[in-house]
């Protein structure tokens, strides 16, 4: 397949959306770079360029994005990434470069469910005050210190690498892992922690589902941190899009549709 000469494009990492993505481009022989936050100790090898680490605010990003003559950038970072995805639509439109966000739909309730949605994650802290529980909290390390408010309970985290510093939690057990995971696996790990509860964020996808359906399974209730809300955007949530997206932005043509973070979420 035939690509533009002058195409350079930005990938904005982290996610399996992302190296999915990084595996399309370099089969179709474009120009890429895929750029991580830096937060996960060893990322997998992929088959474009990669860069690791911020790029300083928005004014970083712009300066970045223009010495490096980047032609489009697709933000395919976590759906809680939403300083980085900001930043992003922030820079892309100061230097009017096409953007589209490769995302994913958001989790949905269903039959046997016990969910309680909470805005954001300081509310998830505060809808656990009371007697002691032992919570699964599935919500990444760099969000640990927030629930130091609710000290009382003994937190089961699973995170993907082991944490530098001791998480400020007085009680917690902590397994290092990285998903995929499968209902069954993610059923004998509630049970065999005695979990009462479970913290998640919204992410979507399918590899981090597991917990829910073990949870829907064992009766348990699920606190479901809400997305972020975002400016408006272009989203989309499959590989093909992206690539329709490329090969059309320079004509005008678009293949996504504007959507926030808040209508993706209510399937908009």
């Amino acid at each position: 397949m035939m690509v533009s000469a002058m195409r350079n494009i930005l990938v904005l990492g982290g996610t399996t959306e992302a190296s999915a993505l990084a595996r399309a481009l370099a089969e179709q022989g474009e120009r890429a770079t895929l750029s991580y936050a830096g937060r996960v100790a060893q990322p997998g090898a992929q088959p474009i360029a990669v860069r690791v680490g911020g790029f300083g605010g928005v004014i970083g990003l712009v300066h970045h994005l223009q010495a490096s003559h980047v032609t489009h950038v697709v933000d395919a970072t976590h759906p809680f990434a939403a300083r980085m995805s900001s930043h992003a639509i922030a820079a892309c439109q100061q230097l009017k470069i096409p953007m589209l966000a490769l995302t994913r739909d958001a989790w949905q309730p269903g039959p046997g469910d016990r969910w309680q949605s909470v805005a954001d994650l300081p509310s998830a802290a505060a809808a656990l005050s009371g007697p002691p529980q032992r919570v699964m909290l599935a919500v990444g390390r760099m969000h640990l210190a927030t629930f130091a408010a609710q000290p009382q309970h003994h937190y089961i985290l699973r995170l993907v690498d082991e944490p530098n510093v001791l998480p400020p939690l007085p009680h917690h057990t902590t397994i290092v892992a990285r998903g995929p995971f499968d209902m069954a696996g993610d059923i004998g790990l509630l049970r065999e922690h005695r979990v009462d509860i479970v913290v998640s964020k919204n992410a979507g996808g399918s590899g981090a589902q597991a917990k829910l359906q073990a949870a829907r399974t064992l009766g348990l209730p699920v606190l479901m941190v809400a997305r972020p809300q975002l400016p408006a955007r272009q989203e989309v949530t499959g590989v093909a899009d992206v690539l329709a997206w490329l090969a059309m932005a320079d004509s005008g043509v678009t293949v996504a549709h504007s959507v926030t973070s808040r209508d993706a979420e209510r399937g908009v």
